[in-house]
């Protein structure tokens, strides 16, 4: 067993450095200025409070069981929300929210491979495999 260079503390420093880092790309650079135009759009800002306020009155008509004025306050939420979607600056936030998701999915995975890669390694594994080193349990499973 190999003896650890690094604590948890040290790991959870480094990961906020990453995040730092992170905050500092293209990608969340452009999600910031799509946010900012859309918290400024006032058109944009009158769709989503009627979407809310749409939302709040269809949770009443649902809990007081009123099926068919409820299925068409949802119409009315779902036409509202299409034509919020229409809006190009919208498209433009939701595809930079989608930009941000993918960057922190790659990260995320990449760490992840790394350590998996890692651990392969040092237990004298096989990577093609995807497998470490002796497995106890493999061995029991055999006798077995």
């Amino acid at each position: 067993m190999s003896e650890a260079n690094y604590s948890r503390k040290d790991v959870l420093n480094e990961a906020k450095k990453l995040g730092q880092m992170m905050a500092d790309t293209e990608e969340v650079a452009f999600f910031k200025q799509a946010e900012e135009k859309i918290n400024q759009n006032l058109k944009v800002q009158q769709l989503i409070k009627q979407i809310k306020d749409k939302q709040k009155e269809a949770v009443n008509l649902q809990h007081y069981q009123k099926g068919e004025a409820l299925k068409a306050k949802e119409k009315e939420i779902d036409e509202l929300h299409e034509e919020i979607d229409q809006i190009p600056l919208v498209q433009e936030f939701k595809q930079s929210q989608t930009e941000v998701n993918e960057l922190l999915q790659l990260v995320s995975n990449t760490i992840s491979r790394s350590v998996t890669n890692q651990i392969i390694e040092d237990t004298g594994g096989d990577k093609l495999k995807g497998t470490t080193g002796r497995n106890p349990f493999q061995e029991i499973r055999n006798k077995s």
